[in-house]
């Protein structure tokens, strides 16, 4: 048989023509891309499951608690803060739960008895308790800007524990609370959300305090201190009280609370009353029953009003501390998460010192007066001042008497008054005896009591006429009465002999 030749008769490529080489490499490449891109699809992950190899945030915005509900969701995403009052400063630690896999079903099963099982007054140990550990996530804790936001973004997907570290001062702090990351789109319920929004508020409270001092005149006299609470919009409240440490010159006479809304509380039921009289500080403390009400008026305010009497001159600071949570009460106050503190308001109280002289300016010793809180009563003589208990009080030998424990005539209710203003006080001074040898007073002396008659110093000086406006008066027994009995005997003489004249001229 001839043996046969078979002749391929397909077209042959040539290498040897560059140009053509390369455009079949980069067909190839094109080929390749296409289906590398065809083929991505089927082993991305399906929008409906959570992606393992994302990484997702926590964003915190903290804001006071409003007065009445905003209403707006919960649920992740981010909402509108319009009219909220950001409140910066606050830190938060964050920690994931180990153990609990939240790209598989039976993570979120875990995760869901867990949070049934929380308890956020014991946050760290009910997890533990559950046989889960705490871990801080990279980058904890954050800390609020001036925008009240805080954010830790790069977390791995899993179950966080969110806990609030430090606030203001006065605050109530959020409780803690478990974050899952991711949660499903509320927006879609088909996809995931990867950055998570929560909104944590703080109940911010503050507290205010009065004095009404303008009815006291002197020492003993009552003096009653006002302060208003606020009430922190959390419930339960698990702790509330109002401390007043009082200066050494206040002594306590009693104290009781109510709310601004008219709300009753009743003392030994709702609240206590406590002195330590060792540090003259009063406690106002709210039983849980008394917390409830409080819990139930979260718009209202606790009005304590604190009834003291003045004991010694001086001017007097007082404030008063709230205690607006449990936590806040083993926080020394004007640190994080501590009590907040009042403003101080003051009450003043003084001195007069005055100088008897005669009209050369001479002291004069031995002058006794009074002191009254009118002009009325003191030219009537009537209800006298009684400071340490005496109504009078006497120049000594240098002329001199300190008249001490009036309140200030320009400074009432802890403002400072001008003459005419409600609260102003004059004082009136009327001499009772005089010193020998010395006219009285015809009439009372107005004085104010201030820091500058406070000081030491003479601050008015009185001085008495001798009597009789300095005019010798005749007395019996002496060379004036002779002559009185002279000129008597001499007009009775010149009767006589005038009627004896008379007689004779008749009878003749």
């Amino acid at each position: 048989m001839p043996h046969l030749h078979l002749r391929d008769e397909r077209p042959r490529m040539s290498y040897a023509n560059p140009g053509r080489l390369k455009t079949l490499v980069l067909a190839i490449a094109a080929i390749g891309l296409a289906l590398l891109g065809l083929a991505g699809p089927a082993t991305a992950a399906s929008p409906s499951l959570p992606d393992p190899s994302k990484t997702g945030s926590i964003n915190i915005h903290k804001f006071e608690t409003p007065d009445t509900p905003t209403g707006l969701p919960n649920n992740g995403t981010a909402v509108s803060t319009a009219g909220l009052k950001p409140v910066p400063g606050v830190t938060f630690s964050i920690q994931k739960v180990s153990g609990i896999d939240l790209t598989t079903n039976q993570g979120w099963v875990d995760a869901n008895a867990l949070s049934g099982s929380f308890n956020a007054a014991n946050a760290s140990g009910s997890i533990t308790a559950a046989g889960y550990t705490l871990a801080a996530a990279a980058g904890s804790p954050v800390t609020t800007d001036a925008s009240g936001n805080a954010a830790l973004a790069g977390l791995p997907l899993g179950l966080y524990l969110v806990t609030e570290t430090s606030w203001p001062a006065g605050a109530t702090p959020s409780a803690p609370f478990l974050v899952s990351v991711p949660l499903t789109d509320p927006t879609s319920q088909s996809a995931w959300l990867y950055d998570v929004n929560v909104y944590p508020k703080n109940a911010v409270t503050t507290i205010a305090k009065t004095v009404s001092d303008q009815a006291a005149v002197k020492l003993g006299d009552t003096v009653t201190w006002t302060i208003k609470a606020d009430i922190p919009n959390v419930s339960p409240i698990d702790g509330y009280k109002v401390t007043d440490k009082l200066d050494t010159k206040l002594t306590y006479a009693n104290a009781t609370a109510v709310l601004a809304d008219g709300t009753s509380l009743v003392k030994g039921t709702d609240y206590t009353t406590t002195l330590d009289a060792a540090t003259n500080t009063l406690t106002v403390d709210f039983t849980a029953a008394g917390r409830t009400i409080l819990a139930a008026h979260p718009a209202s305010q606790v009005v304590v009003k604190v009834d003291t009497t003045v004991n010694a001159v001086g001017e007097i600071a007082n404030t008063a501390l709230l205690y607006p949570n449990q936590a806040s009460f083993n926080v020394t106050p004007g640190q994080p998460g501590g009590p907040v503190v009042s403003p101080p308001v003051l009450t003043k109280w003084g001195a007069i010192t005055l100088l008897k002289t005669n009209g050369s300016g001479a002291a004069l010793p031995g002058a006794v007066f009074s002191v009254y809180a009118t002009q009325a009563d003191a030219e009537a003589g009537t209800n006298p001042i009684s400071l340490g208990g005496q109504t009078t009080f006497t120049a000594g030998a240098n002329g001199q008497v300190t008249i001490s424990g009036l309140r200030y005539s320009d400074f009432a209710n802890g403002v400072t008054v001008a003459p005419g203003d409600p609260g102003y006080r004059d004082y009136w001074l009327a001499e009772v005896k005089a010193p020998t040898g010395y006219e009285l007073l015809a009439d009372p002396i107005k004085f104010d009591v201030t820091a500058a008659t406070t000081a030491v110093g003479v601050d008015l000086t009185i001085k008495n006429m001798p009597a009789n406006a300095g005019f010798a008066l005749p007395f019996t027994g002496g060379p004036g009465g002779v002559f009185i009995y002279l000129g008597g005997a001499l007009l009775l003489l010149g009767a006589l002999a005038i009627g004896l004249t008379r007689k004779r001229t008749a009878q003749s």
